[in-house]
Order: structure tokens, then sequence, then C-alpha cells
């Protein structure tokens, strides 16, 4: 039985290292992602985000809010040193793990993540020659070289954009005119 725990140690990894800083993804309370990054920017811990505008329109008034792309996640880049201090803020639920390992994410995702914010809000479809499951590659903008796959056809394209290293698939629409098929 200690042989089995012992193994079990061993086969966890961790991407956490000495002063190399590395992006990770934290769980958070439900809506308390805007409140633990500040608590986090207040420890001078570097935190995204990720915010979309929305519109919601009420009789007498239009409001814009900025809320998280992905419901209770923020991302946070640490050194093995301050893992403990982002655990033990309020409102942090824990570190997304992957079968107990705590795994970083590229900066490359991150990258990818503040692209994506900043061009959604901006683009509109038109119906073109598309069908649903068609892989596609977005060739203008600030999406450029992303690849994807086109999953409903309603009068929109949707390009469905895989992040493995956070376990989401992230739908969005995408203009048709900066759009091939691959």
């Amino acid at each position: 039985m200690a042989q089995a725990k012992q193994t079990a140690i061993q086969t966890t990894e961790s991407h956490l290292h000495e002063s190399e800083a590395r992006w990770f993804a934290v769980y958070t309370r439900s809506k308390s992602e805007k409140v633990v990054q500040r608590l986090l920017t207040n420890k001078e811990i570097e935190t995204y985000l990720p915010l979309q505008r929305v519109t919601r329109r009420y009789t007498r008034k239009i409001k814009h809010y900025d809320v998280p792309l992905i419901s209770c996640y923020i991302f946070v880049k640490i050194t093995k040193s301050e893992y403990v201090p982002v655990l033990e803020t309020e409102n942090v639920a824990k570190f997304i793990r992957f079968a107990r390992n705590l795994y970083s994410i590229p900066e490359e995702q991150i990258n990818l993540l503040k692209r994506i914010v900043g061009e959604a809000d901006d683009v509109v479809a038109e119906p073109g020659s598309f069908k649903e499951g068609d892989e596609v590659e977005v060739i203008g903008g600030k999406l450029t070289g992303l690849k994807g796959r086109m999953v409903e056809r309603q009068g929109k394209k949707h390009l469905v954009v895989e992040l493995e290293s956070i376990g989401y698939s992230l739908r969005m629409t995408v203009d048709i005119a900066l759009l091939r098929k691959i």
C-alpha cells in the first residue's frame, strides 16, 4: 500500500519552477474572478482575466458589462514561491490540475486568448460555402493563423478554438471573409 502511494507521488508532475514564472489556471468561487484578480495584483502577482463586453438592454436603459470569457477561471504567472500565496488568496478554490498534474499553460495560448478577446466583438459573419465540420483557418485580422472547425450554420459562422491546456473549447463568430477551408 505504501509503495502504491509512493508510485503515485512519483508520477505526479508539476511545472512550477524556482525562478522562471509560468502561467497556470486557477479556479475561483463563482462571480469572484475580478475580486481575485485585484487581490492577486495587490500581492504583486501577475494575472490575466480574459473579459468580453456584453450589452444588456433594459426597458429604460442599455448597460455594458465586462464578464469573464471563461467562468470561474483566472490565469496567474507565478514561480514556485508564489504558489502558496495564490492559494491563500480569498475566493481562490484551487489550481486547475489534470490527473493530479499541475501543468503550465504555454505563453502562446495566453497570447491567443488575448487575441480572441480583442477580435470577438468586432466580427460578424455572412453565409458562405462552408459546411458544418469543415476545417478552417483564419487568414486575416488579429486571429490570423488560427485553425478550428466550423460547428454551426445559422446565418453566422462559429469557429471552435481548441485550447487543450485549459480544457475548454471557445466558440466565437468570425467574418466569412477572414476564413478559408483547409
